[in-house]
C-alpha cells in the first residue's frame, strides 16, 4: 500500500485524507499539534523543522502542502514554512502537492484561467505570487516534482474560518443576519472544500499534473446574493444578511488581527471573481458538487455542530 502524507490538519487536510482513505491509500497527517483525524495516522511534527520533517515522510509516495501561518503571519512565515517543506522534500522521491488559493492573480476583469500573470501587488497576493514562483524555479530545474491546485474561497465542513464559516452557515441556520462581504450582485466562484481534497489526490497521482499549477472544480458562479438565498432555502430559513465592509473590518482589527488583513482581499467580493477550471477538467475530470447538494451537506454539518 502506499503511503501519502498530509502537512496541516485543516479543513483541506480532512478533505485530502477522505479522498485518499475512498481509495484505500494509507494517510498520515502531520501537525504541530498532533491532531487526530479520522482514518489516518496522526504524528505531531513542527513543519520548520526540516530534518525531522524529512525523516517522518521519507517513503511518502505525495506530500501535500496544506499547512499556513495565522491569516496575519503571512508575509513573516508562510514563505519558510513552504521553504523548509520543499527543502524536507527535496531529500525525498516524493511528489509534493501544494495548496493554493488565487491571491496571486489581484484584481481580474475576466475569468481567471492559470496563464494569467501573477500581477498582484497586494501584501498576501504577492507572497502567494513569489511562493509559486520558487516552487516553478525548483521545478524547471529539476529539483522538484511539484504541483498546486488552486481553489476559490471555500466551503463545507470544518471550514470554521472561511468567509462562509462560523459566522455564516451558523447564523443562516438560526435565522440570523449572516455576515457577508461585498457586492451581493457580483459573481462569484465557491469551492467546496471536498471537491477541493479530490482535486489534489487527482493531482498527486498523475505525472502529467507536474510543473504548473491547477484551477480545482468548482460550482457554476453564482451572484453572492443567489448563495444565500440557496443556503437559507435549504435552511429553511429567510436570507438575511448584514455586509461586513472596510469600516466594519477595521474595528475588529482593533481585537482580531485576521480581520484587518481581510480588508486587502474585499475585491474578490466587490466585482465579479468566476473560476475557469476547463484546463484540470480535461485531463482530471470535472467533479465538481452541484452547488445545492454541497450547500446540504455544508448546512447538515454545521447542525451537527451543535448537537
Amino acid at each position: 500500500m502506499s503511503r501519502h502524507v498530509v502537512i496541516g490538519a485543516g479543513p483541506v487536510g480532512r478533505a485530502i485524507v477522505d479522498a485518499l482513505t475512498s481509495r484505500g491509500i494509507e494517510a498520515q497527517v502531520l501537525s504541530r499539534s498532533g491532531t487526530q483525524i479520522p482514518g489516518a495516522q496522526s504524528t505531531e511534527v513542527d513543519a520548520l523543522d526540516t530534518d525531522r520533517l524529512a525523516s517522518v515522510i521519507a517513503g511518502a509516495e505525495v506530500v501535500y502542502q496544506a499547512s499556513s501561518p495565522e491569516y496575519h503571519r503571512y508575509r513573516e512565515e508562510f514563505p519558510p514554512l513552504q521553504q523548509s517543506i520543499v527543502s524536507a522534500v527535496q531529500k525525498t522521491d516524493a511528489v509534493l502537492v501544494v495548496i493554493e488559493n488565487l491571491y496571486g492573480y489581484g484584481p481580474v476583469s475576466r475569468p481567471m484561467t492559470e496563464d494569467m500573470p501573477l500581477a498582484s501587488t497586494g501584501r498576501k497576493g504577492k507572497v502567494r505570487a513569489d511562493m509559486w514562483k520558487s516552487l516553478q524555479a525548483e521545478s524547471d530545474a529539476g529539483r522538484l516534482r511539484v504541483t498546486a491546485g488552486r481553489s476559490s474561497d471555500f466551503f463545507g465542513p470544518h471550514a470554521n474560518d472561511s468567509s462562509t464559516g462560523s459566522r455564516y452557515f451558523p447564523r443562516i441556520i438560526a435565522g440570523k443576519k449572516a455576515e457577508v462581504m461585498g457586492n451581493p450582485d457580483a459573481l462569484h466562484t465557491y469551492t467546496y472544500v471536498r471537491d477541493f481534497g479530490e482535486a489534489l489526490v487527482r493531482l498527486g497521482l498523475d505525472n502529467r499534473s507536474l510543473g504548473r499549477p491547477w484551477h480545482v472544480p468548482s460550482a457554476p458562479a453564482v451572484t453572492n446574493r443567489r448563495f444565500l438565498e440557496m443556503a437559507a432555502d435549504i435552511a429553511g430559513t429567510q436570507p438575511r444578511s448584514t455586509k461586513l465592509g472596510k469600516g466594519k473590518m477595521r474595528m475588529a482589527g482593533l481585537f482580531i488581527p485576521p480581520a484587518r488583513e481581510l480588508i486587502e482581499m474585499l475585491y474578490e467580493f466587490e466585482e465579479d471573481f468566476v473560476v475557469d477550471h476547463s484546463a484540470y477538467a480535461t485531463l482530471f475530470g470535472d467533479h465538481a458538487t452541484p452547488l445545492a447538494d454541497s450547500l446540504a451537506t455544508t448546512i447538515e454539518w454545521f447542525r451537527s455542530q451543535k448537537s
